[in-house]
């Protein structure tokens, strides 16, 4: 059987504030296959962007990575020193981030900013670089890559800056590509032909994809396996179809209910989270969603459950799986225990 080529374990990272210790991480593990198309979603502030940055050991100040193990290729980036890792990133680990026109330097032409990745690493000289910067630029499909490589970012629209990036990100043939958010304030027809380009250079180079985002209708349509963060934890993971067709964690089972469907049976209102994510400085005792959750127990709000397998691979945190609030719900056992709650859960929240 294939080993994978990155594995983390008990990852945690950690932002030491004023006011207090922001778990940004705590305790994510997983795994990534050759060639695999992972996807990392949740809500804004869940921890997907900082488990990125943590596997690079790219966290801002005053965050730092506190615990866990960052195995790449077998080795553990985590106790590297800086010149190895500054050798990994960009090499057989490159990331896409979110805002390209921050990240693109706007007074370097384009072309040298993506030929700067292989002179850093020294794959490539000068002359050859600037060759395959142009080979890039065609590659990500940019028309007229002879001319484009010769512009300033601000000559790009955002589409083409955003292919640029990718272009960086590809420049030295990565192993990992890390994309944090790629679509981000591209409108849709843009959005669409960025992931039918990241889904090609995964089939085409075999590079193994961590597609980072809040929107679950671009990890359907592009990834393979589905994990679910909230309040820098992992809640469920899964094969993506699987996840799709039968979420087990009721966070997941809300997102899903908060987007529209052009396959639904029937038209109805979509239904948004109530309430906030949780203060990471003080989180809630027992489940961290449980402030939020409409299917929660007594037991949620004493014990923080651990992942656990709910079907053939497939894993979720929770004391109330969708499958036995469908149950209880049926037979009438499922109450709301808030204090001051004299009614039951509304039996509406599970139509649909």
């Amino acid at each position: 059987m294939t080993e994978p080529i990155l594995r983390v374990r008990d990852l945690e990272t950690k932002f030491f504030t004023d006011d207090g210790v922001v778990q940004a991480v705590d305790g994510v593990s997983f795994d990534l296959m050759p060639g695999e198309t992972l996807g990392i979603v949740g809500e804004s502030g869940c921890g997907k962007s900082m488990t990125a940055l943590s596997l690079l050991r790219l966290v801002p100040e005053p965050g730092r990575v506190t615990g866990g193990e960052v195995l790449f290729k077998g080795n553990d980036i985590l106790q590297m020193t800086a010149d190895e890792v500054r050798d990994l990133r960009g090499k057989d680990l490159a990331m896409i981030f979110q805002d390209p026109q921050s990240s693109l330097n706007p007074v370097l032409r384009t072309g040298f900013q993506i030929q700067e990745a292989m002179l850093a690493h020294h794959t490539a000289d000068r002359k050859s670089s600037a060759r395959k910067a142009v080979d890039l630029l065609k590659q990500v499909r940019i028309p007229a890559a002879e001319s484009r490589v010769k512009d300033y970012p601000h000559q790009l629209s955002g589409g083409m800056r955003q292919r640029a990036m990718i272009a960086m990100g590809l420049a030295n043939s990565p192993s990992v590509l890390i994309a944090d958010e790629p679509t981000t304030a591209l409108d849709v027809t843009v959005q669409a032909q960025i992931l039918e380009l990241i889904r090609d250079l995964n089939q085409e180079l075999n590079t193994a994809v961590i597609m980072i985002t809040h929107n679950l209708g671009v990890v359907a349509g592009l990834c393979t396996r589905i994990i679910v963060m909230y309040a820098g934890r992992i809640v469920e993971e899964g094969p993506t179809k699987q996840i799709f067709k039968n979420p087990q964690h009721p966070y997941t089972w809300s997102l899903l209910r908060s987007l529209p469907r052009v396959d639904a049976d029937r038209r109805e209102r979509l239904r948004s989270i109530e309430g906030l994510p949780p203060d990471l400085i003080h989180p809630p005792s027992g489940c961290r969603f449980h402030p939020r959750c409409p299917f929660r127990v007594e037991r949620c709000y004493r014990e923080d459950p651990a992942l656990a397998q709910v079907a053939p691979d497939q894993r979720a945190a929770c004391w109330v799986t969708m499958d036995r609030a469908y149950k209880e719900m049926n037979a009438g056992e499922l109450v709301d225990v808030r204090p001051g709650a004299g009614s039951g859960v509304n039996p509406g929240v599970l139509d649909g």
